[in-house]
């Protein structure tokens, strides 16, 4: 089996057999790539099946000279459940990484935005340009329901239920959930939506696509990027922050404001309450109100 079939043959079993969405797809095969790359470079010619662990260890090695602790471990996972498809397929006996360690890491807290710093953002969009509206319905709904990304460039006008107070989601593995919306965050959807949108020139095959760019077609996962990138730059927040940024800062201000941990994991749509719970380490403060709230001792 060559390395390119093996590649191949595995993409497919994570999307029929787990379900993963094709970002995350694409990620696990951007790792494998990595190492066929390596071998072709040092004119290596064994295939996944033959590979040895000296091999694997010695690409390793190299990679660590060029990133960092958290994305050589990545790198690492993303090998390891790749070889270990072939065991479960009965290609080879034992996993090369087997023996592998992955590096320590600390765990890595996500970053936050205060309430100020969101609305400072927000406040310096100019809405006297059609792309303003558009810009700020945008942000409003990245905070105000805690999407990722590629949830929010994906979002239909189809999955607006406004009168019931939510909208429908469809997350990793095509998994779908609904999410509150709050009415101030549906006036500026419906202000974009009814007053902007309708004006635009929209391609065939985008109609039902809520955020769309100046040729009528879907957003692209850059183009948030670039949007909040300009943003921070213009109100000179001295942040490192993305799209993500918006939705570590939804479930922490819903943490710190009292909400449950599990109506949290519900609208972020965490497969398991342990990714949760990283935001249980963002502000302390919150526990200690809790107990002074709740505990029947106090």
């Amino acid at each position: 089996m060559k390395w390119q079939q093996a590649l191949a043959d595995y993409k497919m079993y994570l999307k029929i057999e787990r379900g993963l969405s094709q970002n995350t797809i694409n990620n696990y095969a951007l790792d494998i790539n990595k190492l066929i790359k390596h071998l072709e470079d040092n004119n290596i010619q064994e295939s996944p099946l033959s590979i040895s662990s000296e091999i694997v260890q010695q690409f390793i090695y190299e990679i660590a000279k060029k990133v960092n602790a958290r994305s050589q471990s990545r790198i690492i996972s993303g090998l390891r459940s790749f070889f270990n498809y072939l065991v479960f397929e009965d290609y080879i006996k034992t996993n090369p990484l087997e023996l592998i360690e992955s590096p320590k890491i600390g765990r890595k807290l996500p970053d936050t935005l205060s309430e100020e710093d969101i609305n400072t953002i927000i406040n310096a969009i100019d809405l006297s340009k059609p792309l303003g509206e558009r810009n700020r319905a945008i942000l409003e709904t990245l905070y105000s329901c805690g999407l990722r990304v590629s949830e929010l460039i994906n979002l239909k006008i189809s999955d607006l239920f406004f009168e019931e107070g939510f909208i429908k989601v469809t997350g990793k593995g095509d998994k779908q959930r609904f999410v509150p919306i709050v009415p101030e965050t549906q006036k500026i959807i419906n202000l974009y939506k009814n007053q902007v949108r309708v004006h635009d020139p929209i391609k065939e095959d985008f109609q039902d696509i809520l955020f769309l760019n100046r040729r009528g077609k879907q957003l692209t996962r850059a183009m948030i990027f670039t949007i909040i990138k300009q943003l921070a730059e213009k109100v000179n927040l001295n942040k490192n922050i993305s799209p993500h940024t918006f939705r570590h800062s939804f479930a922490t201000h819903l943490l710190e404001n009292g909400a449950d941990l599990r109506a949290i994991q519900l609208m972020l749509g965490h497969e398991s309450i342990t990714t949760t719970e990283i935001y249980m380490h963002v502000d302390k403060s919150h526990l200690k109100d809790v107990m002074n709230t709740y505990h029947p001792r106090n």
